[in-house]
């Protein structure tokens, strides 16, 4: 199970956007704060730091995870197909066409599996309390999250197209021949690296 929270720390006002990473037998995994707070989320988020910036050994392979803009920093990006990744969470709003995009990329750089999920929000959902912009109290409810939730090949190619504007569950079959099939051809960990040219470091410390 993943999870996005918005995380609190005890006696400080400063809040983290996070991803909790869960195995099957509900032992926490990985617990990510976002790297970089995007837009007007610098208003509520502090700067995560690297210590959730890895892959974590499940039954079902290698698993990874990063939140939203973080799949356009490159660094990021590097960091986790250095873990060997073998299927990457890719968590979003919801599935907009550049965030689909982004998360084909993923997969075709990194040749390992994406699964691109978006949540399901409905104007109806908001607390009564908060005021809601003129434009969505004339419509009436309607959906300001679609979902679009979707799975990805290990050459960027779709193996669930995206569902939107419903909540159900998706599946698909991965085959881990395919990864070593796809990173005899692009290994950005390996000699597609070329570390005798550059060089790579990431602090992972808990801050």
């Amino acid at each position: 199970v993943v999870i996005g929270v918005n995380e609190a720390l005890e006696n400080r006002g400063t809040l983290y956007n996070s991803l909790l990473l869960f195995g099957p037998d509900g032992e926490l995994l990985n617990h990510h704060r976002k790297l970089m707070p995007t837009f007007t989320e610098k208003l509520l988020y502090g700067f995560g730091d690297g210590a959730g910036l890895k892959s974590v050994a499940t039954p079902y392979g290698l698993i990874s995870a990063s939140i939203c803009w973080e799949h356009w920093m490159p660094h990021v990006r590097q960091a986790l197909h250095n873990k060997g990744e073998h299927l990457h969470l890719a968590l979003w709003p919801s599935m907009q066409e550049r965030h689909l995009l982004a998360s084909r990329h993923y997969a075709f750089e990194g040749r390992c599996f994406v699964a691109a999920l978006g949540q399901m929000q409905d104007t109806a959902d908001f607390p009564p309390h908060l005021d809601l912009p003129e434009h969505w109290q004339k419509n009436g409810p309607y959906p300001v999250l679609r979902g679009g939730s979707s799975f990805i090949g290990a050459d960027g190619e779709l193996l669930q197209s995206p569902v939107f504007d419903q909540e159900t569950i998706i599946y698909a079959d991965f085959d881990a021949n395919a990864l070593l099939e796809e990173r005899m051809t692009l290994d950005v960990s390996g000699h597609y690296q070329r570390p005798d040219i550059f060089t790579f470091a990431v602090n992972e410390t808990r801050k």
